[in-house]
């Protein structure tokens, strides 16, 4: 099922941009590929010397030498812990990033629900986890009371995704669609776009008579999938890619699967706080070089989510 999105035109200066990054790909390219594997909470291990793109950093990044990254980590095959390491497509996207930029990332755990707080509090630099970019979440606006909630953020967008539906396997009681699920428990992780999905279609159903959706949300998604096997919910909702990869490995493969196809496609970000536009505008230009060198390309392939791969690099392409 491949995910699709239609994105803004790039502008003169996003062009000149990309630009100035593929300029860049030989010196990059002389450095080497080495081990995509974050270890724990030190992110991506990038030696002493310093990346073609370290100029572009702001100076208080550059003297730290890490960029401080807030995630939820236990969002697999995104991002999670195996072994004491934090592995995933995130860290390894932020490991190739590091070694363009000249600096370590540095994974730092919390719930998904409190990342946005701890970005506009200065807790991270940059938050990375699976995070759709959305027009609410550019301008601070609640999506359940459509008003003003708080500080808006930039997203670097990176990556397409969009929600699955998946049931205990043999078990899917007709659930195809999400009008299916009218009358019926899901489970989600709490403040994601499954949720947010969720609550807007239980009033539709409200709305048509069909009975309003139950839904239990969680803190993580591996509370949701353990609830679901358990068979305290008809049915989870979560990204495309999470989702395939709990029907892959949970019980062997055993456990659930995808019902239907995945919807709302749209794209993840990495998330800045708006006046952070420094940064922000380095890790496109790195995100640029990394795709234009082929090291996107090999990590995205490693993970099995092609069909999520984006060729450009943009900043707030969330609709």
């Amino acid at each position: 099922m491949t995910a699709s999105f239609t994105r803004r035109p790039a502008t003169l200066k996003s062009r000149m941009a990309t630009a100035g990054a593929v300029a860049v790909v030989g010196a990059l390219l002389l450095t080497g590929c080495g081990d995509q594997t974050n270890k724990a909470k030190s992110g991506s291990s990038n030696a002493a010397g310093k990346g073609p793109l370290f100029s572009e950093l702001p100076k208080q990044i550059q003297d730290a030498g890490v960029i401080k990254v807030g995630s939820d980590i236990n969002y697999p095959p995104v991002e999670f812990k195996k072994g004491g390491q934090v592995m995933g497509i995130d860290p390894d996207l932020a490991n190739a990033l590091g070694k363009a930029l000249g600096v370590r990332f540095e994974f730092n755990n919390a719930t998904f629900d409190t990342l946005l707080s701890g970005l506009r509090s200065k807790r991270y630099d940059i938050a990375m986890s699976a995070m759709t970019d959305t027009k609410g979440r550019q301008e601070g606006v609640d999506p359940d009371t459509g008003k003003k909630a708080g500080e808006g953020v930039d997203f670097v967008d990176y990556f397409t995704a969009g929600v699955s539906i998946y049931t205990k396997k043999g078990d899917t009681q007709g659930i195809k669609t999400w009008d299916d699920l009218c009358g019926k428990k899901i489970v989600v992780q709490r403040g994601t776009v499954s949720h947010d999905l969720g609550k807007a279609q239980s009033k539709e159903c409200d709305k048509d008579n069909k009975g309003k959706i139950k839904i239990e949300a969680f803190a993580n998604d591996t509370e949701a999938q353990t609830r679901l096997r358990g068979g305290g919910a008809d049915a989870a909702a979560s990204d495309f890619p999470v989702a395939a990869y709990a029907v892959k490995t949970s019980g062997g493969g055993n456990d659930f699967e995808i019902t239907g196809d995945q919807v709302k496609a749209a794209p993840y970000g990495i998330a800045l706080s708006k006046g952070n536009t420094e940064l922000r505008d380095a890790l496109k230009q790195a995100l640029a070089l990394i795709i234009a060198n082929g090291e996107y390309d090999k990590i995205i392939a490693k993970w099995g989510v092609k069909d999520g791969a984006v060729t450009k690099a943009i900043i707030n392409g969330g609709k």
